[in-house]
């Protein structure tokens, strides 16, 4: 498992999020085979002895307690990756796990904002950075970070990053100038991303306060690279991201309950009913494959289907 593990983050490029991943669901799988015998004695079976019939036994007894099929389909895919680096290394001779099926997943399309409601939304986020109360010390951190979660929120929209790839942009990743990004998504992959005069306001803003905020806090605590840091200096991390699009969300409307993922897919599907090209979406994107953005087509059909049953009269 640790020389696989190594492989994934030395050969693939595997981001820690994905080594977690992997690690807990090997994990998980160990501890099913570790079962005590009548006698308390607890033995793990050789590699070898895992065969397909073992790892139905398994995605089984995850059924048994309920587990969600996308779950079930997910750790299968690590099993399945795993034996392979095994018959790779000479350590079996075939990969078990091939001989199991994946569960049918079924076809979720994303709900999506209209760009109407992304406009609304991100214009009342303005309009309340702009009336911050200025004054005291309290006032001017509380401005401070009001004009980084628009500058957050807005590069989410223009962007289509995903939350890991905005909180990691450091400084020499902007292209001020041109207004483009330079963003390392899945596997380290390198892509350059354009982004609008509103998310290019919002930043200068934004980059304005930043310098107030590394000034008032100890050089060595700073992380002075990242583009987005907490009142403390350190880089914003993914998971506050995603606490601050919750926030403000509930906050324009208490029935919404957005994540950063959520602007990624008004980004593509916004795009792709105003005529853009598929193959430039899935670039901006940074999907390997096509068949993953394609989801989108389906989310545009159905949102004019949804039009036309509103509109037409003899829908």
């Amino acid at each position: 498992m640790e020389k696989f593990l190594a492989f994934l983050r030395d050969q693939r490029n595997a981001s820690p999020h994905t080594l977690r991943n992997y690690r807990s669901d090997l994990e998980q799988f160990r501890s099913y085979l570790a079962i005590p015998d009548r006698r308390g004695r607890v033995r793990e079976p050789r590699l070898e002895e895992v065969d397909h019939l073992v790892i139905r036994e398994y995605l089984g007894d995850l059924y048994s307690r309920n587990r969600q099929k996308t779950s079930v389909a997910r750790k299968l895919a690590a099993l399945r990756s795993f034996f392979k680096f095994c018959v790779r290394e000479g350590l079996l001779r075939e990969n078990p796990a091939r001989l199991v099926r994946s569960p049918r997943l079924p076809q979720r399309l994303p709900s999506v904002l209209t760009a109407e409601q992304v406009n609304r939304f991100l214009d009342a986020l303005a309009e309340s950075s702009e009336r911050a109360p200025r004054g005291r010390r309290r006032d001017h951190q509380a401005r401070r970070q009001l004009r980084r979660d628009r500058a957050l929120l807005e590069l989410l929209y223009a962007s289509g990053l995903r939350a890991s790839e905005l909180v990691g942009l450091n400084l020499a990743d902007v292209n001020r100038k041109d207004q483009m990004l330079r963003v390392r998504g899945k596997g380290r992959k390198e892509r350059l991303v354009p982004f609008g005069t509103k998310a290019a306001a919002a930043l200068e803003r934004w980059l304005e306060a930043r310098e107030e905020i590394l000034t008032q806090v100890p050089r060595d605590k700073c992380d002075t690279e990242a583009v987005f840091v907490n009142v403390r200096g350190g880089r914003l991390t993914a998971h506050a991201l995603g606490q601050l699009v919750k926030k403000y969300s509930k906050l324009f409307d208490p029935n919404w309950d957005l994540h950063p993922h959520a602007l990624r897919h008004a980004f593509a599907t916004h795009l792709l009913s105003e005529g853009a090209d598929l193959r430039a979406i899935q670039e901006l994107l940074g999907h390997r494959s096509l068949s993953t953005t394609q989801k989108y087509t389906a989310v545009s059909i159905r949102q004019l289907m949804e039009v036309y049953d509103k509109a037409h009269p003899r829908a």
